[in-house]
Formats: C-alpha cells, sequence, structure tokens
C-alpha cells in the first residue's frame, strides 16, 4: 500500500509539472486566439474587449491558478470557437480513439507474444528467418504509410471494407468495431514486430542462464522450462514495452484517424491548433498525459506481480 501511494504521489507531481509546461507552452507562442476569431475587419477596441472576455488580460499566475483548479473540478473550459465546454465536445470523440488504440493493443500482443515465443523456441529455423526478415520490413514502415497501403489492398482492391465508411458505434457496435479492424492493424503492426524482437532476444538470453541448465537437470521438458521459469524473467523487459506501445498507441491512433477518416480526437484537435483553440488543444495534451503516466504506474504495479524480487527490492 506504501509503495501504491508513493508512486501515486509522484504521478500527481509529473501531471502537475506536465500541467504547467502545457499551458506555458501554449501562452507563451506566437498567435492571438482572441485576433484569430475577429480576422483582420475587427477594431482595436473589439480586440482589446474579446481579450478582456476571454480572459486572455488576466497574468500568467492567475490563469494557470484558474485553469488547474477547473481541471481538479473535472471542468476542461470552454472552446474559445465553439463556445461550448470542452468536454461535450470531446465526450463522443474520446471513446472512438481510446476503442482504436485498445483494438491495437489486442491485435499487438496476439501477434507478437506468439509468434515471439515461437522464433525463440525455433531460433535460426526458417520460420525464424522468415518472421526476422519481416520484422525488419514491418519496423521500417510508418503506421501512417501502412495504414494507405492497407486502405489501397484490403479497401480500395479487395473491397473488404469501405474506406471512409465509418460507423458509429452508437449505430451498431460490430460495425464500429469492424471499421476499426483495419486501421487497428496498422497501428498495431510496427508495435507488435519490436514486441517479437524484444521478446525472442529476451527469451534466448534467459534460456541461456544457469538456471534453465538447473531445471533440465531437474527432469523439466522444454515447455516447463520455458513456462514455468524462463518466461517469467523474459517479460519483463516486454512488459516495460508492451506499456509504452499503449501510449504510445493513443497518439499513433490519432494519426491514422485521419487516414482512415475516423472521426475521433483528431479532428479536433487539428482543427484546434488551427484555430489557436488552446482549451481544447491542453485538455487533449493533459488527456494524453495522464493515460502515459497511468500506465506506467499500472507496469509497476504488473512488476511487483510478475517478479516479487522487485518487490521485495522497493521495501
Amino acid at each position: 500500500m506504501r509503495y501504491l501511494i508513493k508512486k501515486a504521489c509522484m504521478m500527481l507531481f509529473t501531471l502537475l509539472v506536465v500541467s504547467l509546461c502545457v499551458f506555458l507552452a501554449f501562452s507563451l507562442i506566437p498567435g492571438d486566439p482572441a485576433l484569430r476569431q475577429l480576422g483582420t475587419n475587427g477594431t482595436p477596441e473589439q480586440l482589446e474587449a474579446l481579450r478582456q472576455q476571454m480572459g486572455l488580460k488576466d497574468p500568467l499566475p492567475v490563469r494557470y491558478g484558474r485553469w488547474l483548479l477547473g481541471l481538479l473540478r473535472g471542468d476542461l473550459g470552454t472552446s474559445y470557437v465553439y463556445k461550448i465546454p470542452v468536454g461535450s465536445m470531446l465526450a463522443e470523440k474520446i471513446p472512438i480513439t481510446l476503442s482504436l488504440a485498445l483494438i491495437s493493443f489486442v491485435f499487438m500482443v496476439l501477434i507478437s507474444v506468439p509468434l515471439g515465443i515461437y522464433t525463440a523456441k525455433h531460433k535460426d529455423g526458417v520460420l525464424d528467418h522468415i518472421v526476422m526478415v519481416l520484422n525488419q520490413v514491418i519496423m521500417a514502415v510508418p503506421p501512417f504509410f501502412a495504414g494507405i497501403l492497407i486502405t489501397l489492398v484490403f479497401g480500395m482492391i479487395l473491397h473488404l471494407f469501405t474506406p471512409g465508411g465509418f460507423i458509429s458505434y452508437k449505430k451498431s457496435v460490430p460495425g464500429f468495431i469492424g471499421y476499426l479492424i483495419a486501421p487497428a492493424f496498422a497501428v498495431a503492426l510496427p508495435k507488435a514486430a519490436m514486441a517479437v524482437k524484444l521478446l525472442r532476444g529476451s527469451v534466448i538470453d534467459e534460456a541461456a542462464k544457469d538456471y534453465t541448465r538447473t531445471a533440465y537437470s531437474r527432469g523439466n521438458t522444454t515447455n516447463g522450462v520455458l513456462y514455468r521459469h524462463v518466461l517469467q524473467n523474459a517479460l519483463i523487459p516486454v512488459i516495460t514495452f508492451l506499456g509504452m506501445a499503449l501510449a504510445d498507441m493513443v497518439a499513433g491512433s490519432i494519426v491514422i484517424e485521419q487516414v482512415f477518416g475516423i472521426p475521433g480526437i483528431s479532428r479536433i484537435l487539428l482543427t484546434s491548433i488551427n484555430n489557436r483553440d488552446y482549451p481544447v488543444v491542453e485538455a487533449i495534451i493533459m488527456g494524453i498525459a495522464f493515460l502515459v503516466i497511468f500506465i506506467n504506474l499500472l507496469v509497476d504495479v504488473i512488476y511487483r506481480i510478475v517478479d516479487p524480487r522487485i518487490a521485495s527490492g522497493d521495501e
């Protein structure tokens, strides 16, 4: 319990630092949200009045404190452009982006774990060489380009899905999930290739250590040694990567949404950046930061479950 409290405090402190950096970044970069709204036809008096109305004339500490207190209350602010609460703008978009990231993560695990274990067991075999070559190719392809290729081959040539034919989860959950399969593969494949290589190398390294020879000497089979001894240690670095990959998939999903025409938070984010709608951008960035930090906390907890030696070392 003391460990969780310590980690939670570190998480809150990190979020506080991130919030300060995000707020200062968007407060100090060039660009005037009031001028963006009024355009060149606005008079100086109108411009000054709008800045006052938007709170842009207040000192930075006052503005930051007001924004931070709003975050703590669950108030993400009001959009400069649409004049509606940011929370209501994002409420329908966040489930789409998170669903895409989660489906991508499931695909990554389902692909990487069996392939990583198999190629480690059959090191230097034919399939091992084929998988390693494909890994290098896939890792070299950016997710957005993989998305373009998937759209071309499976959408436009094979007609397995309709590019741009997004189905809302409110209309049909199966249709919604079905449309996300192709973009999820585009997000998952590069990460899966990295995870296969990492897991394969980790299993091979652990299998060469003394404790595995001791396990064999006690009459354990190859599978027994692998699944009862080797994997427990080999999975520790892989867990770190999977946690980082899940956090990165949220950001990767934002890019892929543009390729597949998915109405997630990517459209709002790009539009808000262009319109200097900083409350919306700040809310999205803080949301992503929270996910990344929270996932890292989960990874630390899983560490302690997988390897009790880590837990005893922290006491």
